[in-house]
């Protein structure tokens, strides 16, 4: 009778360790504090590979050099929190948190976490844009203005101030050689004086952004310079509405990322109390200067905490993602055949091709040899993500900025380097593989049955 008195004890303890892994309440602890942090998005998704992930699966003796690197660099540049994962020939060997993602609660970085991934969105929307040419429904040779171009309602962009701008291509957008220029400043990170400047609602929508840099003078004739735009890739998120039927996230999420295996990711929102289930809370360097809120507030905001209208950022920097989530959408236009891409090899040779005296198609910088990466920032957050032509790739994220603004991707580039540099020998494994996962949190389980029945002995 005892026997059958423990066994069934035993069988209750099982079930119980199994709901606690497939459901995984100390996430949901964490991460919701009330009904508002939900959003309905959520309920319908699958689950995400970093689901299966946590901090434990990467805690390698193998990488403790790289840790105490990294560790290194957030206390010396103060960084609350940061996530990172490396892949090595299309599989995920390493993922994993460090930190906080949220101070004021203490709640560590996990794997599961999202963040702003600022402006590795526009590597994000020219893959949306390669998608739609290889289906037939743009070129990039295509005119955006004027009666023969894409956007061409003229009750919404029929007020061009130079003539110049009807000459505009995709590819120009692409490139950052539409002509648009940031010498009075960048009026993405404007909304609220440009939605006064043309009498409309604040905060200015991207379609009233728009409608803005139209009603200006180019700085150059298109395709002739380059000049770093943000406001080129809110338009290309029209043009990708236009053409595909779709809105703009919607389209990448059932084209380009859900295909990939991405399943959260997500256009970002402007404040704190706005966010999805698992995502950060964001940081600004110390001293870091309060900004009106976006939404026409008479009240000063952290630019990070709706300061910023992150929500109208579209393509040009709205994303949100976890580094895990990167890796498989960079897996999938990386012309790498140990994972399906979603792009033919032409459109991701296009994409990276090294052009004399133009940026690539979505990416920051590539080179001959085979190196590509994308950066990004704003306040709040910096992202890092890089294909290295050794066959390492790896994804960075912060959920704090730097007061080096836009120079703190290539801080994070060298440290990766010195870190990656400090270990010896890699794993041999695929987090990316489910199967793998499943056997990792069984192992987990059944670690945890044995622990508490010795403990019982």
């Amino acid at each position: 009778m005892k026997t059958i008195i423990e066994m069934r004890y035993i069988a209750i303890f099982i079930c119980m360790v199994l709901a606690l892994i497939l459901l995984k309440p100390w996430h949901i602890g964490k991460e919701i504090e009330n009904e508002a942090a939900m959003s309905p998005e959520q309920d319908t998704l699958t689950v995400a590979i970093h689901d299966l992930l946590s901090n434990q699966y990467s805690d390698l003796e193998e990488t403790k050099r790289l840790d105490k690197t990294i560790e290194q660099f957030l206390n010396q540049w103060e960084i609350k929190g940061a996530s990172l994962a490396i892949m090595k020939n299309g599989r995920l060997i390493y993922s994993k948190g460090y930190g906080y993602a949220n101070v004021e609660d203490s709640i560590p970085m996990d794997v599961f976490h999202i963040m702003r991934v600022a402006s590795v969105s526009k590597l994000i929307t020219a893959a949306g844009v390669m998608k739609l040419v290889e289906n037939g429904k743009l070129s990039l040779q295509d005119k955006v203005f004027g009666k023969d171009g894409i956007l061409n309602d003229s009750t919404k962009y029929g007020n061009i101030k130079d003539k110049r701008t009807r000459d505009i291509t995709v590819e120009n957008l692409l490139r950052h050689q539409g002509g648009f220029t940031t010498r009075y400043g960048d009026p993405m990170f404007n909304p609220t004086l440009v939605a006064q400047k043309m009498n409309s609602s604040t905060p200015a929508t991207m379609e009233t952004m728009i409608q803005f840099v139209l009603s200006r003078r180019l700085g150059f004739t298109p395709g002739t310079s380059t000049s770093y735009s943000n406001v080129g890739y809110g338009i290309l998120s029209k043009v990708i509405e236009k053409v595909s039927g779709q809105e703009y996230e919607q389209f990448i999420q059932d084209s380009i990322l859900r295909p990939a295996g991405c399943v959260d990711m997500h256009l970002g929102r402007n404040t704190y109390e706005e966010r999805y289930p698992n995502e950060v809370k964001y940081y600004e360097a110390e001293g870091a200067i309060p900004v009106r809120a976006c939404n026409g507030a008479d009240t000063l905001v952290p630019s990070s905490n709706g300061g910023n209208n992150i929500a109208e950022f579209y393509g040009a920097g709205g994303w949100v993602a976890s580094p895990t989530e990167l890796l498989l959408f960079l897996a999938a236009i990386d012309g790498d055949d140990s994972q399906p891409d979603i792009l033919s090899k032409e459109s991701i040779t296009l994409m990276t091709e090294n052009v004399r005296n133009a940026l690539p198609l979505g990416w920051m910088d590539t080179n001959i040899w085979g190196d590509w990466e994308r950066s990004g920032s704003m306040a709040g957050t910096s992202a890092m993500v890089k294909r290295q032509a050794n066959g390492f790739s790896w994804a960075f994220l912060t959920n704090t900025s730097s007061w080096t603004g836009p120079r703190f991707p290539h801080k994070i580039d060298n440290m990766m380097s010195k870190a990656m540099n400090r270990v010896e020998e890699w794993p041999e494994r695929n987090l990316f593989d489910m199967e793998y996962c499943k056997d990792l949190l069984a192992h987990e389980s059944d670690s945890l049955f044995f622990n508490q029945t010795t403990d019982n002995i």
